[in-house]
């Protein structure tokens, strides 16, 4: 077998691998974690359980969503870019086809759609956000400084709702990090089995970058919605810190304000996200498809979902050859306390509005939420059996009261 088939099998193999945990990784990012750790580190023994340790460290603290960023990084150690490519694929697929579908159906079928089955969905959200908000807290907001980080965060965010008055908000959480909080040693550790080298990694650090800076510009210079739309994504995908929910209130910024998206739908796509495998990340393909403006449908989907991805696979391939220096550094992981403090109250925000405001009406409601809750923390039920249950009892309300 030559090199060239030979990468191509393994490949194939990776893209199949990851393909069966796209079906079935349910639960979340950090489900998402242990599903990997059983099948690559226990089961195909692919790294060391140390590797893989710092693997997760280097994608936690990278922006992004962090078990995709996980997955791309395995494709890359067993088969290289085209392994990477192939990763990412087969954990995507599955959740962002389904998620276009249902965009496309209520898009053409909405009517046909019990209005309080898309209630339902919306209260879901309310029992997902506020789930990951106190799951969250109690990991990154351990004491009085933390918290104060938190609660001005959100404060902040509420008075002045807009992207980049978020993305200042984690800047200066950052900064305030590095001064309240004392540095800690990480432990040691084995080295990571990928190899990239350091002029691969500027490069990719380079392009990151520069298509951060310039794709606004490039927005403001070409009058084409596809730019404006490839612009917001990407920029959504470079400034998520903390885990997939945080997410939502990037994206509502985005595409709710200039009438992309309902509010309407983007609730109930939230809520519906929550039923299927993968990555949440997947939400943006059903934004993309949702679109009341051009690219829409199918190649708004593909568009949204490259776009919200590519800096995944930039900041992957940039930050490995740097990784080793960046982790012992204590003012980085100072900072990064800031940041995850600010993180936990982007989302606390993100729960009162959108979410709360646009779900929570009547008493009913609000009744439909605690149980959708209690399911999810304490019952331990899948999330896709909380959303079907969601949607149906909120049809049952809608035609008793």
């Amino acid at each position: 077998m030559t090199s060239s088939s030979a990468d191509n099998h393994r490949s194939w193999s990776v893209f199949l691998i990851f393909l069966r945990l796209g079906f079935t990784s349910f639960g979340g990012p950090v489900a998402h974690l242990g599903y990997f750790r059983a099948e690559f580190v226990t089961h195909r023994r692919w790294l060391s359980e140390r590797s893989y340790a710092d693997l997760v460290a280097l994608c936690q603290f990278l922006p992004g969503p962090a078990s995709s960023q996980v997955g791309i990084a395995l494709g890359l150690s067993r088969a290289g870019y085209c392994g990477a490519l192939a990763a990412w694929a087969g954990f995507t697929l599955p959740s962002a086809i389904a998620l276009i579908l249902f965009a496309l159906g209520i898009t053409n079928y909405g009517d046909a759609v019990p209005p309080g089955v898309l209630h339902g969905l919306k209260v879901m959200a309310v029992a997902v956000v506020a789930q990951a908000v106190w799951g969250m807290a109690r990991t990154l907001c351990t004491d009085g400084w933390r918290i104060t980080i938190m609660v001005i965060a959100a404060c902040v965010v509420l008075l002045a709702p807009s992207a980049w008055g978020q993305v200042g908000v984690i800047i200066v959480a950052g900064i305030a990090g590095c001064l309240l909080f004392q540095s800690t040693q990480i432990a040691e550790h084995d080295p990571l089995p990928i190899t990239v080298s350091h002029r691969t990694g500027m490069v990719c650090l380079a392009l990151f970058f520069a298509l951060l800076l310039g794709l606004p510009i490039l927005a403001e210079l070409l009058p084409s919605q596809t730019i404006v739309v490839v612009d917001a994504f990407y920029r959504v995908g470079s400034l998520v810190f903390g885990g997939g929910h945080v997410v939502l209130p990037l994206l509502q910024a985005e595409v709710v304000p200039p009438g992309w998206v309902g509010n309407e739908s983007f609730l109930a796509g939230y809520g519906a996200a929550q039923a299927v495998p993968g990555p949440l990340f997947t939400f943006a393909a059903f934004l993309g498809a949702s679109m009341t403006t051009t690219p829409s449908g199918w190649i708004g989907g593909i568009v949204c979902l490259l776009a919200i991805f590519a800096p995944s696979f930039l900041l992957v391939v940039g930050a490995m050859p740097f990784w080793e220096r960046l982790r012992r550094n204590g003012s980085t992981q100072a900072a990064l306390i800031g940041v995850n403090a600010a993180v936990v109250g982007l989302l606390l925000a993100a729960l009162y509005h959108p979410v709360w405001t646009s779900a929570i009406m009547q008493p009913q409601d609000f009744g439909l939420a605690i149980i959708a809750l209690i399911a999810l923390m304490f019952w331990k039920l899948s999330p896709w059996l909380v959303v079907v249950g969601s949607g149906t009892l909120g049809w049952l309300l809608s035609i008793a009261l």
